[in-house]
């Protein structure tokens, strides 16, 4: 087996949902087979019963948690290791959105480690597509207690509490675990999450699967999880500047950072201990380093190792993309 980490790409999973569109192919020109529509594409996901398969280069077919096990610092960074172990920590995806997502929320870790869920779930979007006048929903309209959400639900009331965000393209939001969300028809967005699958559903609409049933609710999961802060403005302002690194959301899971690209950015990492994810919304680019180059298209995503510490992004044209790393507090 080679010794020698390098910029690895990845397979894409793909996932039919009751709400799926068409753009995962329509506008990003991944081919999703004989599924009936695409509402994700896993770019990158560490969780250990659907794993990334590396794409290119001497580990292709490999499982990205079999790399953390046998590089751990190497590949993730001392840090990431030591905290998070053999299992990659952020899940990385694009949705697409024909129809409303369920309205949910996600636990936060220490209520997923109560309930033996593993990690909790923290996520941001950033949107890459939306219809005009398509809108989602972010939180509440007010703030609510525990017991304020357990009467509104009593009563049947939850959709007049739900706060209605219009979106557009450029727009970001950040969805700490326990902010209840859901994304509305006509919307396009990458998402990076920490690396769970546990969502509890709290309304789905009235809606009927394929076979005539209402898809399972999670109201008492849902109770215990929920924060009913609302602050200031759940839209995240950021700034649309040319040729540099302009940071987007910087928690203690994971830092993203906007670039666009004409021409080419130099980037050293050796600061930084930490993997580093390039995942382009628009456009190509070339990432070169000392020992290769390989270029990443919209759709896709490269993970660059921890030991590869300078690299090159060189845009065909025009990019833009999204920088994506941990970067943890020292204990």
């Amino acid at each position: 087996m080679q010794t020698v980490l390098y910029p690895l790409k990845f397979k894409p999973i793909f996932k039919s949902k009751i709400w799926g569109g068409r753009k995962i192919k329509d506008v990003l020109g991944l081919d999703y087979g004989p599924l009936p529509n695409c509402g994700e594409v896993w770019l990158l996901s560490g969780l250990w019963d659907e794993q990334s398969l590396v794409a290119n280069g001497d580990f292709e077919g490999d499982e990205i948690n079999d790399l953390v096990e046998t590089f751990m610092g190497d590949l993730v960074g001392d840090s990431v290791f030591d905290q998070y172990g053999e299992q990659f920590p952020l899940l990385l995806k694009i949705i697409d959105a024909n129809d409303w997502l369920s309205v949910q929320v996600h636990p936060d870790d220490e209520l997923a480690e109560k309930r033996g869920l593993g990690n909790g779930k923290t996520e941001m979007w950033y949107v890459m597509q939306a219809d005009k006048d398509a809108e989602l929903v972010m939180g509440f309209n007010r703030p609510l207690t525990r017991m304020d959400y357990a009467n509104v639900l009593k009563d049947n009331r939850l959709q007049s509490v739900l706060n209605h965000e219009q979106v557009a393209k450029d727009d970001v939001f950040f969805i700490p675990a326990g902010r209840v969300h859901a994304l509305g028809p006509g919307i396009m967005v990458a998402e990076i999450q920490q690396t769970s699958d546990t969502t509890y559903r709290i309304y789905d609409w009235d809606r009927i699967d394929v076979a005539g049933m209402r898809r399972e609710l999670h109201i008492p999961q849902s109770v215990e999880a929920i924060d009913g802060t609302v602050p200031d403005n759940y839209r995240i302002e950021v700034p649309q500047v040319m040729n540099k690194t302009v940071n987007v959301v910087d928690c203690q899971y994971f830092v993203t950072n906007l670039l666009q690209l004409q021409g080419e950015m130099e980037k050293d990492y050796s600061n930084l201990d930490s993997f580093v994810i390039l995942m382009p919304l628009e456009g190509i680019f070339s990432l070169v380093w000392e020992n290769g180059a390989i270029f990443v298209n919209a759709g896709e995503c490269v993970l660059i190792p921890n030991v590869v510490k300078k690299v090159a992004i060189r845009a065909e044209k025009y990019c833009k993309l999204l920088e994506i790393y941990c970067q943890l507090e020292e204990s």
